[in-house]
């Protein structure tokens, strides 16, 4: 970011799904932050000899950004347990059956795709008016095989294709539902439109994290997500203030030409 001070200040991020004010892109960047470093405290009380303190990750960055996708199903259910809580055996089944159903439907999306990114798909691609055999129809096919635990499937399917297969859970589909449009396929062509709207404020907010956190590089769409999740549970301000706590927020800062800020 060297030689681009001022840039964080003077762009925002418009996301109707997050609620009627924008988001500038400085408070973007420290609630990604605090979702990648901050910490909570949590007491185990069987460690020797009287118990203690121990910091653990709030948010799932270090159980899901940071890992790469396994070579079986069964690596990849870890990771949607990584964002969506443990699993017991019937659920561990059903999402391992549910990531070979939608296997299928999954590939016809990136196939269609021809490798672009959601932002950058045909209007026709998320629209009803567009179908059969567009990407959002295969989006549709995927929702209809997700089984009882739909995060944690699209949790994988999103880090299997991070730039086209959308994360979402029940808390980010009601965000954007009320912003569909007549004709749309799904909530998806809602982050599509969010994500073009937005394209030099993301591409800003991707660049900066990269260089800022080193060990990930979440794409816009993630970013899109990640947000999208923090201000639909309540958790934003939260991740704004874990974030602005951190040495990578005094490094962005001086390297937007702020040391003081």
């Amino acid at each position: 970011m060297a030689g681009a001070a001022g840039r964080t200040t003077s762009l925002a991020l418009e996301l109707p799904g997050t609620g009627p004010d924008p988001i500038p892109l400085d408070t973007a960047v420290a609630a990604v932050l605090g979702y990648a470093r901050g910490c909570r405290p949590a007491w185990f009380p069987f460690v020797w000899p009287q118990g203690r303190w121990v910091e653990l990750p709030a948010f799932g960055w270090t159980r899901f950004d940071t890992l790469e996708t396994g070579p079986n199903g069964d690596d990849d259910v870890l990771l949607g347990e990584g964002l969506h809580g443990r699993l017991d055996r019937t659920g561990w089944a059903d999402v391992r059956d549910a990531v070979a159903r939608v296997a299928a439907p999954a590939s016809a999306a990136v196939a269609r795709a021809r490798g672009s990114a959601l932002w950058e798909l045909d209007d026709d691609e998320l629209s009803v008016l567009g179908e059969p055999g567009t990407v959002g129809a295969a989006f549709r096919d995927i929702d209809q095989a997700g089984g009882a635990h739909p995060a944690h499937v699209r949790a994988i399917l999103h880090h299997r294709h991070p730039a086209l297969i959308p994360h979402l859970t029940r808390s980010t589909r009601r965000a954007l539902l009320p912003h569909s449009h007549e004709g749309d396929s799904g909530v998806e062509a809602v982050v599509r439109r969010e994500l073009r709207a937005n394209a030099e404020a993301f591409a800003q907010l991707e660049q900066s994290v990269a260089a800022l956190v080193g060990d990930a590089r979440p794409t816009r769409l993630r970013l899109h997500d990640i947000l999208l999740w923090l201000a639909s549970t309540l958790r934003l301000t939260h991740a704004v203030t874990l974030g602005t706590a951190t040495p990578e927020w005094r490094a962005h800062l001086e390297a937007d030409g702020r040391p003081d800020a």
